[in-house]
């Protein structure tokens, strides 16, 4: 009963926010800005971005076996493997720092390693392929290729670094439920999970294939216009490998396990999404921070300005390629190219929601310790490229 409640409860919230009438609002301020960013967030992000991550999420939690995931990503799995694997995973998941967030916390449960969870909870949303290509096309090839350079490296370090702060929770920590002998395993081999999982993420990829850049490739402009082809033909072979591979029990488990998923996460992403609009506003529009005083606080490439840059990009929500034309507009209005840079490192990987979302996770401590690293090598490396690019 507690959990229908709660489950009622964020339906009717969820609705609520959906069709929320902004627009007739008779004002212009903070208060509606958190107000219209929600609204957007829900209709632009939430069905098509994050449900299908909370179903990949509540597979991962059903069907991978806790054992393969310590294997691969465990305490005692082999740290370069595991490490290589978690900082290119960003490359084929077209995601932003909260639809990264169930996947990381299903993996984080079923048994992986904090270093090696903290790696891809940083690689998913940082290297994008889209964003890298679109970064070097818009805002010249030199921030492309530190964007994806310093993403790769960052992930390694950043999980490295985690992992040694708290390796002795780490060494007593134990996964979420226990090793059991799924038929999952059994009966099913793994070239089908391989390829139920490959539907999923294709699904996700296609469904959310953004409007490419006037100079891009044609090839792109393709995949976009053709994008709902391609996914209905990706959700197509799902339903098919559901109903011959999986049996009723597998499928309500996975259902339950995806709700439960989002459950713990949406309600908090929308109390920071609305804390977001409220301060920082949508693009083109004002929150209680005016643009004027963030323009002048990253121009240069001083220690402050860098610091700063990543700074306000880690508190910021950016949809999946949304910094490209954001930071067009700020590199247009003086801010330099150091900044720009630790921005793009910090921004895209963390945002208000994000942050709360991986409290709930892995804890108050091991929150600030990740976004202190995040923020402090993004400033390292914006001096490091503004003095570079000078």
């Amino acid at each position: 009963m507690k959990n229908l409640g709660k489950s009622l409860i964020t339906i009717i919230v969820f609705l609520g926010v959906y069709y929320m009438p902004v627009e007739l609002l008779p004002f212009r301020n903070p208060v509606f800005e958190a107000l219209a960013l929600a609204k957007w967030y829900a209709r632009e992000h939430v069905l098509l971005c994050l449900i299908p991550a909370f179903f990949i999420a509540g597979a991962i939690s059903v069907f991978i076996s806790q054992a393969a995931v310590i294997k691969y990503f465990g305490a005692q799995a082999r740290k370069i493997l595991a490490y290589s694997v978690a900082s290119i995973s960003g490359t084929i998941l077209a995601v932003c720092s909260c639809t990264v967030l169930p996947l990381f916390s299903g993996i984080y449960k079923r048994g992986a390693g904090l270093g090696p969870a903290i790696a891809f909870l940083y690689s998913g949303p940082a290297i994008n392929v889209l964003a890298i290509i679109l970064t070097a096309r818009v805002l010249g090839w030199q921030l492309g290729i530190a964007r994806a350079f310093g993403a790769v490296v960052f992930s390694i370090i950043i999980g490295v670094l985690m992992h040694l702060i708290f390796i002795k929770e780490e060494r007593s920590r134990k996964p979420e439920g226990q090793l059991k002998d799924s038929s999952t395993d059994v009966s099913r081999p793994i070239y089908k999970n391989a390829a139920y999982f490959a539907v999923m993420v294709g699904l996700l990829i296609f469904a959310n294939w953004a409007k490419p850049d006037i100079s891009s490739s044609r090839i792109w402009f393709m995949i976009y216009e053709n994008k709902w082809a391609i996914s209905l033909i990706f959700a197509g072979l799902l339903i098919i490998f559901l109903s011959r591979w999986f049996k009723k029990e597998e499928l309500r488990e996975w259902v339950a396990s995806s709700w439960g998923f989002a459950l713990q996460i949406l309600p908090l992403l929308l109390a920071g999404v609305l804390a977001a609009g409220f301060f920082l506003g949508r693009v083109g529009h004002e929150g209680i921070i005016p643009s004027w005083f963030v323009h002048r606080l990253v121009g240069g490439n001083s220690l402050f300005a860098n610091f700063f840059a990543s700074f306000f990009g880690a508190f910021m929500y950016f949809a999946t390629l949304t910094e490209v034309p954001i930071l067009q507009g700020l590199i247009g209005a003086g801010m330099g190219k150091g900044p720009a840079l630790a921005l793009l490192l910090a921004g895209p990987a963390l945002s208000l929601p994000n942050m709360l979302v991986i409290r709930s996770v892995i804890g108050t401590k091991k929150t600030i310790v990740y976004v202190s690293l995040v923020v402090i090598m993004a400033t390292i490396s914006g001096i490091i490229f503004g003095s570079i690019m000078q």
